[in-house]
């Protein structure tokens, strides 16, 4: 199978999962349709304008480190906005809102960072739903923003809070709203997406920063989790744990937050703080360790992506300027490495990298093992952007910290 048909086909398994309602030219929940950073909508143009790609709109946003999140003609945007945590649906073509729903929120950073959500939403089955920084889970519908069910999962399970809030976009699997919320009474916790009702929970695992994905193996479909303590692979619509694997720091002021990437039997895990990363093959409940270490890619906050057998990503910790690498999957050799490149986002549009660094460049590169060859790039936004941006149809919605732009990159 080609690398195209093999895209074309996780997409359509994408759809599927959620509900239908999502094409390849979305980006309905972070990371994109399958949550692996990988866009597959029309192509991007490799020669912009003097001056940047051309500048659809902008808007004044309210607090937080979630990135948006498009269906259709629809983004949805989650921020705060004075003691409020608020979902908007803005017009795609315009950014002017069409419906906005809000709750309050007493939500404050013990390190004085940002102090509204980090979580993408996640729009399924005619629904979004949303992960606020205190814990509070909510659910309204898309069409009209009525709200539909809500749970405050930091109260019912008895979860401490954590460094930086909660951060971890749920899973919508099979009408399941499966979410690491991180409690004494209840470490994973799957909800009826329609009507928030309890289904089931496992592990008392604390949250972690990741979001989970889904995956199949060996015929079985898995829910995977990367927790503060490690991997979790469940089956979603029981809970029962399917396998673990401890992967965390020695040391206690650590985050877990990459999310898990799969390639075919195998999940590559990455963590910093003298933690590293790991490629493990999944042998029906058993996990075989192919290779482990911290010289290769230790993902900080940021997702790496994977095209044909290699790893596009951050190495390092943010806040000492990660350098930017690729790395083969099957050994975990260093192909080339751009030192002090600083931390940022990677997305893979077919064989190019779009690449938004916290200091608002956006760059497109080729997604080559042989050498970083950067193809164009221009300043998007103002620092610090630490949102994903979202690419949907040929353009990209990103955030700093108050304006939200859409550009047209077809």
């Amino acid at each position: 199978m080609t690398t195209r048909s093999r895209c074309t086909l996780l997409l359509l398994v994408g759809c599927l999962v959620t509900g239908g309602v999502v094409t390849a030219q979305d980006w309905p929940q972070f990371l994109g349709p399958t949550r692996n950073g990988a866009y597959a909508g029309v192509s991007l143009s490799e020669t912009w304008p003097e001056g940047g790609p051309t500048r659809l709109w902008e808007r004044p946003v309210g607090a937080g480190f979630a990135g948006p999140a498009v269906v259709g003609d629809r983004v949805i945007l989650f921020h705060r906005v004075g003691g409020d945590e608020v979902v908007e649906a803005l017009a795609a073509d315009s950014g002017e809102t069409v419906w906005r729903y809000a709750y309050p929120t007493t939500y404050r950073d013990d390190f004085g960072f940002d102090e509204g959500p980090r979580s993408v939403p996640v729009v399924a089955d005619g629904r979004v739903h949303t992960y606020g920084a205190e814990g509070q889970l909510h659910t309204v519908d898309l069409a009209t923003g009525a709200a539909l069910w809500h749970v405050d999962t930091h109260a019912r399970y008895a979860v401490r809070k954590g460094f930086f809030g909660a951060a971890g976009s749920p899973l919508v699997e099979a009408g399941r709203l499966i979410a690491n919320v991180g409690g004494g009474e209840g470490g994973i916790v799957a909800f009826d997406a329609a009507t928030g009702q309890e289904l089931w929970t496992a592990t008392t695992d604390e949250s972690s920063y990741s979001s989970p994905v889904g995956a199949t193996f060996g015929g079985r479909r898995h829910a995977l989790f990367f927790t503060r303590t490690g991997l979790v692979g469940l089956d979603p619509t029981s809970g029962e744990v399917l396998f673990q694997k401890r992967w965390r720091s020695r040391s206690a002021s650590s985050v877990n937050a990459a999310t898990p990437l799969v390639d075919g039997n195998r999940i590559f895990l990455s963590s910093s703080y003298q933690t590293g990363a790991t490629l493990l093959r999944v042998d029906a409940t058993t996990l075989v360790e192919e290779w482990a270490g911290d010289e290769s890619m230790s993902n900080h906050y940021a997702t790496a992506v994977i095209r044909d057998g290699v790893l596009y990503g951050y190495h390092g910790r943010q806040e000492y300027g990660p350098s930017l690498r690729a790395v083969d999957l099957e050994t975990g050799q260093v192909r080339w490495s751009e030192e002090g490149f600083g931390a940022g986002s990677v997305i893979l549009a077919g064989a190019k990298l779009l690449i938004l660094r916290e200091s608002g460049e956006l760059l497109l590169a080729e997604a080559s093992p042989d050498g970083f060859v950067p193809i164009v790039r221009a300043q998007l936004l103002p620092g610090v952007v630490r949102a994903y941006p979202a690419l949907a149809d040929g353009r990209v919605y990103a955030r700093n910290t108050n304006t939200l732009v859409a550009v047209d990159l077809r």
